[in-house]
């Protein structure tokens, strides 16, 4: 027989199951290896034997049988060329033929979605001579030997509850920035001041006591100034030539160490006197990537990780984390050789336990220490998280660091703090699960922590979020009685509540454990002058689609001061000292919003500030995006970097890293708690509800969301009854490919009627090949000018030079997808355009372009891609059209859009905020005349080998 899947392992995905009559066999499309369309074919199993076969062998797949009342047929679906068509087979002849093509197309190619199968199902009438079957929206009754099909009347009248509109319209801030991180702040061995990163700059600031809590003061590193200087007026000022981050305290509490990056790709390890004086002294003899520096208990050494600065120059992103392999080292304090402890392989968080010949480390395998020349290995504890459905081992913590008596460690579980006890090292590590622990643990956070640290000798525990500093004596902690949790990851119970009632339910109110009386909380304010042009600027004699409604302005002109639009129309009047450009024959449109933006940045707290995937999107017209799942915190430090003008590029707004299922809400309270991170820490108005667990928790985060003012994304997961209940539930928005297409009425409005968002992002979509394949193959990138001196060379070589994919224009489903969502636009919904990251600047034409292939009219792809993306992100009272009062964000084409839609690409100005930029360089025009920075990739190429003339010699 069938042998079932060895424990912990992952058996076949076998769906739609058909039980024959007599109860011996059963029949499921079941889903093998590879991602062809054969992979799903149709199984069947004798319940007596236990023995399976195969049955169909079909190029286009077989799913969803269906076993007739007498058990002699079966019907299947299978595909013929592009489309879904159902075949009936005799099982006591082997005779299989076409019974209806097409019907509803099926979804094998997005994977089968549990919830729903692979195709809708269909039914056999009880005499077993017709079956019911849904095609082109409609219920049909078809006869099996006649093929002779009639329509079944069905009308239904559908009134939802529908959950609240989170829509809430914001402004674009304005005024100085305040940086939304503090990153890896330490607080001084006296406990009297905490050292920081922010903005790539190091800050420190006295926190000797609530009533003794100073103003920030920037620690310039730079050697021709004081090493003391308060928060200054000028940003431009505030930029050392090498970026600061990672400060550490010696024990003494005299030095500050901390490492260096810089855009040309290396590195150093410093430190600087922590009273100001002296000058900073470089400690490393040779450039690298450094990170996580911690100075040992005697303050002779300095431990860290170091990686090759070419790899990570090469590593264009580090969305995942860090992607270059790490060494673990040390080196003398006063400077010198940096010395090889072992290849780190995972191991990350270096610290020390008051035996200062251990180094102790963290990965996934728990806390583990070693001595300095690597040997001695010890595993001391491992922490899990709680159990989730289908995972045969708990989540390890994410991050674990010993307090110095080595008898307690912190633990970052789920995005929360914990303290937990540390079993004395008997030879093999204890496990602490914080879910059912049987020794003392305490969480600490319902907000969360971005960074913790041990402090006073382990008396002190310290953490922050956003721009908060957090910290608690340890004698305040009460761990009660030790004793397991009863339901280790259970889910709350789906209910039956409604949507709107759930929204409705007033909440119970629970201060969050971070508001806890033994709690200080120190509120870190640094604030930036926002970069902004100055004077005026005309752009005259234009064709100007505004984007409000149909509105068209031939020979217009537009006024911008400083960064808003004062005045556009006809024949307007020059401000006196303007500068005027002629663009006349131009073609002048709203800058681009990308509604489902990935960056590539660095990460890990060590920060790249020019950064190039902004500046490449800008450089194509996309002046304002959202990063719909940042994986890091620190994504939110390059948009104020932009903001503060330290870096060029779009306007780059976050929802932050997604709220995922693994934060494990088992109560509104819990869901509450957990986004005021989001709301009144990262200070952002978007979040994304990465299927966040079952619709109990989806309708927690909604109902939070509207206490906070948050507007939520989904993740579609492939799944259209999740998205459905997305749209009934009052999520604001839904993210990737609604999976079937064609859509219907009801669908469509659906989703039309609650506005709720959607970005398809077709260069992604689900249910056949993606369409960045399509542009791929039709498009030249590799050799594209504008795209060479935007794009790394590397990755334009990874993603261009071997693709793997070649298919017939009809087999690609995005221009199905695309006509669904024009439907929805025309019904009065709300339709973004986002280019998911794929190939930044570029891939955004691409995915309009997609949009036009399925039916949208130009000026119906236009409004996608300004003001209804302006508004589904939550700015179109500044963003989106142009109008006077809001914000000069703008693109000056070369041809018109509304005559070719592939037009958007003929960029010749760009202006964002009010400043001018050249479209082919970035070079900026107006306020200031400036060339582009360089970056690294533009002279990286090798040369060849200069020959000798002189014999070698």
């Amino acid at each position: 027989g069938a042998a079932p899947p060895a424990a912990g392992a992952a058996g076949p995905t076998r769906l739609g199951a058909s039980v024959s009559p007599d109860g011996r066999y059963l029949f499921v499309g079941q889903a093998g290896t590879g991602t062809g369309l054969a992979r799903w074919q149709v199984a069947r199993f004798d319940m007596r034997s236990g023995e399976a076969d195969v049955i169909t062998q079909a190029e286009g797949g077989g799913l969803r049988p269906l076993v007739s009342p007498d058990g002699k047929r079966v019907v299947y679906a299978t595909r013929y060329e592009t489309k879904t068509g159902l075949r009936v087979r005799n099982l006591e002849t082997g005779g299989d033929r076409w019974l209806k093509w097409p019907i509803t197309r099926d979804e094998q190619e997005s994977g089968g979605s549990p919830s729903r199968d692979t195709l809708p199902g269909y039914a056999f009438m009880p005499d077993g001579r017709e079956i019911l079957v849904t095609s082109n929206g409609k219920i049909q009754r078809l006869n099996i030997e006649t093929g002779v099909e009639v329509p079944v009347p069905f009308k239904a009248k559908v009134a939802l509850d529908v959950g609240p509109d989170l829509e809430f319209p914001y402004r674009v801030p304005q005024g100085p920035v305040r940086a939304k991180l503090i990153q890896d702040p330490r607080q001084s061995p006296d406990g009297k001041r905490v050292v920081m990163s922010v903005l790539t700059n190091l800050y420190l600031m006295d926190i000797g006591s609530a009533s003794a809590i100073g103003k920030p003061r920037r620690l310039v590193l730079s050697p021709d100034r004081s090493a003391l200087d308060p928060v200054r007026g000028d940003a431009s000022s505030a930029v050392p030539s090498d970026n600061a981050f990672k400060p550490t305290w010696s024990p003494d509490g005299h030095w500050i160490a901390y490492v260096t990056w810089s855009p040309a790709g290396s590195g150093h390890i410093w430190k600087v006197r922590a009273d100001g004086t002296g000058q900073p002294q470089q400690l490393t003899k040779l450039s690298a990537f450094y990170t996580d520096i911690t100075f040992a208990p005697d303050g002779l050494r300095i431990v860290g990780l170091r990686g090759n600065e070419y790899q990570r120059q090469q590593s264009f992103s580090e969305f995942g984390g860090l992607r270059i392999p790490l060494d673990l080292v040390w080196l003398p304090a006063s400077g010198g050789d940096v010395e090889l402890i072992v290849p780190a392989r995972g191991l990350g968080r270096p610290h020390f336990t008051t035996d200062g010949n251990r180094v102790f480390v963290y990965s996934n395998d728990g806390v583990i220490s070693l001595r300095y020349d690597g040997t001695d290995r010890r595993t001391h504890v491992r922490v899990t998280g709680p159990g989730r459905g289908g995972v045969p081992r708990p989540p390890a913590a994410d991050a674990v660091v010993m307090r110095p008596d080595g008898r307690w460690a912190l633990a970052d579980v789920n995005n929360q703090l914990w303290v937990v006890a540390v079993p004395p090292f008997t030879g093999s590590p204890a496990t602490i699960s914080v879910r059912g622990p049987a020794v003392p643990v305490k969480r600490l956070t319902d907000i969360g922590a971005d960074y913790f640290a041990w402090a006073d000798e382990g008396k002190t525990i310290t953490w922050a979020i956003g721009s908060t500093f957090f910290r608690r004596a340890f004698d305040t902690i009460d761990f009660g009685p030790a004793k397991p949790t009863e339901g280790e990851g259970a889910k709350p119970a789906e209910g039956e509540e409604t949507p709107a009632a759930a929204a409705a339910k007033p909440a119970e109110k629970k201060d969050p454990l971070d508001v806890d009386k033994n709690v200080q909380r120190v509120e870190v304010a640094i604030e930036i002058p926002r970069a902004s042009p100055k004077g005026t600027i005309v752009l005259r004699g234009a064709t100007i689609i505004t984007s409000k409604g149909d509105e068209l302005i031939q020979h217009g002109d537009i006024v911008v001061t400083d960064n808003r639009i004062t005045s556009i129309g006809r024949g307007l009047k020059t401000p006196a000292g303007a500068r005027v450009i002629d663009a006349r024959g131009k073609f002048i449109v709203p800058g681009f919003v990308d509604t489902h933006a990935h960056w590539e940045f660095r990460t890990h707290d060590v920060l790249e500030p020019q950064n190039w995937s902004l500046i490449a999107n800008l450089a194509y017209g996309v002046t304002a995006g959202l990063d719909v799942q940042t994986s890091t915190n620190d994504y939110f430090a390059y948009q104020d970097l932009v903001e503060t003008g330290q870096s060029i590029g779009q306007r780059a707004f976050m929802t932050g890293p997604g709220v995922f299922s693994s934060n494990d809400f088992q109560s509104y309270e819990a869901t509450l708690a957990y986004l005021k991170r989001y709301k009144e820490h990262y200070r952002t108005t978007n979040i994304k509800s990465y299927m966040v667990g079952n619709r109990k928790q989806r309708q927690w985060v909604v109902q939070a969301s509207k206490e906070l003012g948050l507007m939520p994304t989904t993740e579609g997961g492939r799944d259209l009854k999740l998205d459905i209940t997305h749209a009934i539930d009052g999520m604001h928005g839904n993210e990737h490919t609604l999976p079937v297409f064609p859509l219907y009425k009801d669908v469509v409005e659906l989703f039309a009627k609650t506005k709720t968002a959607y970005t398809p992002t077709l260069l992604v979509n689900y249910g056949g090949i993606i369409a960045e394949e399509y542009f791929y193959a039709t498009t030249e990138v590799h050799d594209d000018k504008k795209l060479n001196r935007f794009y790394p060379h590397n990755v334009l070589d990874d993603l261009t030079r071997r693709r793997r994919v070649w298919a017939r224009k009809d087999e690609f489903v995005f221009i199905l997808a695309a006509e669904s969502a024009a439907k929805i636009q025309r019904a009065g919904g709300l339709v973004g355009v986002g280019g998911h990251g794929q190939l930044q600047g570029l891939g955004y034409h691409w995915e309009m372009w997609g949009l036009a292939m399925g039916g949208m009219t130009p000026r119906e792809v236009l409004r996608a891609a300004t003001i209804d993306g302006a508004r589904i992100i939550g700015f179109d009272q500044d963003l989106g059209s142009l109008e006077a009062g809001k914000l000069a964000d703008l693109v000056v084409l070369d041809r018109n859009p509304l005559d070719d839609i592939r037009n958007t690409n003929t960029v010749r100005y760009v202006m964002k905020n009010g400043e001018l930029y050249d479209g082919d360089t970035l070079d900026q025009v107006w306020p200031v005349q400036q060339k582009l920075p360089s970056f690294w990739w533009w002279n990286a190429a090798p040369r060849a080998p200069i020959t000798s003339t002189n014999g070698g010699r």
